[in-house]
């Protein structure tokens, strides 16, 4: 079920320009905002008293600790605040790991899910000068609860982004694509030409990283799990901009050796898996290249070849988004990659994951589908939209 917002002619304009490669990459129209109208008996926005919201008192398995509530909005919009009606907003593996409490961000219960989203500012308090009513915006602050309709909060605990993107991308930008933005600037100066590998290549940021090296125009290896569908999962990260994709068996073979010959040796290897893949990815760098972790899916430790760690003298660091942001929320470096990120959404050189829209109503469908094994989509809740149809 999809639906479309006929905002305005420009904003449309720029969807049509990368409607074709979005359907030749995922048959999928999901890329344009959805259309925001009322149902039988819905409030008009501006005389919303109320919000369905989705909450949790205490940790544990999604299925079992996750409600959705009615909350009353407060009465007006106070000087420094601003009324804010949510979009749309992903299903992320760190959402997961709050609800079940094994995230380093723990909020304070009860509290409402979702780390990321996109807003639309419905009205702004007395005093506020850094937002109007039409923008959009993201949350600022981690763990702030998008999985709602509405919000009044402070305007500070927003940020302004372009809003003549498709929503879909707006609402996956702040985690995977900064993620994949930093890791491909801060820790080797890469040139035209020079190669990254990473494992788990077909997560969001993986497809991030792809996009972002295909427009500076990097290598990439990408190392993704076998599956019954490999052959079309090549294909859609080759579309993408994949120099080459390949299976984990494939890295321990001799054709792999015959594959890093005809590219330069990788300089940046980047880890989500942990375990046996990143044991292989350090295998693979060149001699002071350097492993980024970002993650483990595995939940198996890394372990370090002593021979590769002494010989070859590459080094092995983390990264964390939430914990870059905290450091650099008024950094100009923040303010440059968001307009690099837009920008290749605007040229069409960055398309969101394929997805699947779900109504914020039916939340647990979309928890449920997230978890599946191989499942290709990620999960997208859709707030305020009923059938275009």
């Amino acid at each position: 079920m999809y639906c479309i917002h006929m905002s305005t002619m420009s904003k449309m304009k720029t969807f049509r320009a990368c409607q074709h490669l979005i359907k030749s990459l995922f048959n999928e129209q999901v890329f344009r905002t959805p259309l925001l109208r009322r149902g039988p008996g819905q409030r008009n926005y501006s005389a919303a008293k109320e919000t369905f919201a989705v909450m949790y008192t205490e940790h544990g398995e999604p299925g079992k600790v996750l409600e959705g509530k009615i909350l009353p909005l407060p009465d007006t919009v106070g000087p420094e605040e601003v009324f804010i009606r949510l979009l749309s907003a992903p299903v992320n593996p760190a959402d997961i790991n709050m609800i079940e409490g094994t995230y380093p961000v723990k909020p304070v219960l009860p509290t409402i899910v979702g780390n990321e989203g996109v807003g639309e500012v419905l009205e702004v308090g007395a005093s506020v000068t850094t937002l109007r009513q039409g923008d959009w915006v993201l949350p600022d602050t981690p763990g702030w609860g998008t999985w709602r309709e509405y919000a009044i909060s402070p305007a500070k605990e927003f940020r302004k982004i372009p809003n003549d993107i498709p929503v879909a991308s707006a609402a996956m930008l702040s985690v995977n694509p900064c993620t994949a933005y930093r890791m491909l600037t801060d820790f080797v100066d890469l040139q035209q030409g020079d190669t990254v590998v990473q494992n788990g290549a077909n997560s969001a940021a993986g497809q991030a990283v792809i996009q972002i090296a295909a427009a500076r125009k990097i290598n990439t290896i990408n190392i993704v799990r076998n599956r019954p569908e490999i052959e079309n999962l090549k294909t859609q990260l080759k579309d993408l901009g994949a120099t080459h994709v390949v299976t984990e068996e494939f890295c321990r073979t001799p054709a792999m050796k015959e594959l890093l010959k005809s590219i330069p040796t990788p300089r940046l290897a980047l880890n989500c898996v942990g375990g046996k893949s990143s044991t292989e990815l350090m295998r693979l760098l060149a001699n002071q290249g350097v492993m980024v972790t970002y993650g483990g899916m595995s939940k198996q430790p890394i372990t370090v070849p002593t021979g590769v760690m002494i010989f070859k003298e590459i080094k092995l660091v983390g990264y964390w988004m939430t914990e870059w942001t905290n450091r650099n929320k008024g950094s100009p470096l923040r303010d440059k990659m968001f307009d690099d990120l837009c920008d290749l959404i605007r040229d069409c050189r960055m398309v969101p994951p394929p997805c699947q829209l779900t109504p914020l109503r039916n939340f647990q469908s979309a928890i449920a589908q997230s978890a599946e094994k191989f499942s290709g989509r990620k999960q997208l809740l859709q707030m305020n939209c009923i059938s275009a149809d």
